[in-house]
């Protein structure tokens, strides 16, 4: 079991009588650092988001249609090829430019 080290608030500050010395419960430690971690997650969301959106655009490609960087064209560089004897329908389509190795 791993125990997070966490930091407990502590005041320290001058007195007539040497340091004075504030703590706080372990228990109001968390709370604070729960509060602080949900506040900078807010903080650093709310300003990158933003940006995010911006740069970046939604695009949606067709699936069906062939880009400019497609790696190979399925209808040239194919061939079917049946897999089940009984139906002639059901084919599989396999690279003819296959490197030999």
């Amino acid at each position: 079991m791993v125990i997070p080290n966490y930091t407990y608030l502590k005041l320290k500050m001058p007195g007539p009588n040497g340091v004075i010395t504030m703590s706080s419960a372990f228990s109001h430690a968390l709370t604070c650092d729960r509060e602080h971690y949900e506040l900078a997650t807010v903080v650093v969301n709310s300003s990158e988001l933003p940006q995010l959106r911006e740069s970046s655009a939604l695009v949606v490609p067709d699936c069906n249609k062939p880009t400019s960087s497609m790696p190979f064209h399925p209808l040239e560089e194919t061939k079917a090829v049946g897999i089940d004897p009984t139906d002639p329908t059901k084919t599989v389509r396999i690279g003819t430019q296959l490197p030999t190795k």
